[in-house]
């Protein structure tokens, strides 16, 4: 069976930047290390992590409950009013949140202050756009997520608006996004802030989906950036399958198959690609 094997599959820039600096406080073994949130969206790498004697501190966890120690902050990012509880608290911060995350939260300061409306393209729930959201002054902003979302611009004919996009949103259905709302008339300015290796992991996957006869999707089941990657795929090719490890791959559906494409989720370890990849050979 021919293997075609994403050459972006696996960690992002931000995302090995994130987990190098928790292991690089667990080697100074300088008190408690904490992760403000599970520091990444992959079982494996925090249950690693939690072996080593990092503890992940939950969002709006009561602080007071942990003795203070480092806590590193991961790289969705978080809002202002959470790192200045963590110092109030008296962590020490080490921040891993992700360059291409902070851009965002400063073209969002910026433009709140001058007066425009913030408008965010991505899940609400997810913690990257709940930290965007907490990086905005004052409460005019809108996230939308799908196109009915933006029924809700009809009675703002009269506003600046500022488009911004969670960096691990699907580029195509951003810029659907972007034309809805110039078709309005708007005043507006749109900031692409999808992340360029997103953009590229997402482009090659599809790419790779419309060759192959069957796709492997490798991700946590909560990493929105691997979700989107599978419902790239499954577009392209019907037969797209959404693992987390080796052990979720079933053999028997490959049966029959001469060729499959791999990708993985920006929060994959190499380890897992490989263990899927080798369990595809046999």
């Amino acid at each position: 069976m021919e293997i075609k094997l994403a050459n972006s599959a696996g960690f992002c820039f931000g995302v090995k930047r994130a987990v190098d600096l928790v292991y690089d406080e667990v080697a100074k073994n300088e008190g408690k290390i904490y992760t403000y949130g599970p520091i990444i969206h992959n079982e494996e790498v925090v249950n690693e992590l939690t072996e080593k004697g990092v503890t992940v501190i939950p969002e709006d966890a009561d602080l007071s409950c942990y003795e203070p120690g480092t806590v590193i902050i991961r790289s969705h990012g978080v809002s202002r009013s959470v790192k200045t509880d963590l110092e109030e608290a008296g962590f020490s911060i080490v921040d891993a949140t992700c360059p291409f995350v902070l851009k965002i939260h400063r073209y969002v300061d910026k433009y709140s202050k001058e007066g425009y409306r913030i408008i965010v393209v991505g899940n609400e729930h997810h913690p990257e756009v709940q930290g965007i959201i907490g990086w905005i002054n004052g409460d005019k902003y809108l996230v939308v997520s799908k196109p009915e979302d933006l029924e809700q611009l009809q009675d703002l004919s009269d506003e600046k608006l500022c488009i911004v996009s969670q960096t691990t949103f699907n580029y195509n259905k951003f810029q659907d996004f972007v034309e809805i709302i110039k078709r309005k008339g708007y005043d507006i300015i749109v900031l692409n802030t999808i992340c360029n290796a997103t953009e590229e992991r997402q482009k090659e996957a599809a790419n790779i989906a419309k060759t192959v006869d069957a796709m492997i999707v490798i991700g946590g089941k909560s990493s929105s950036n691997t979700q989107k990657l599978f419902e790239i795929c499954k577009k392209e090719c019907e037969d797209t399958y959404y693992i987390q490890t080796k052990d979720n791959l079933d053999l028997s559906v490959l049966q029959s198959i001469g060729s499959v494409g791999i990708t993985a989720g920006a929060s994959t370890p190499n380890k897992i690609i490989e263990e899927v990849q080798k369990k595809c050979q046999k």
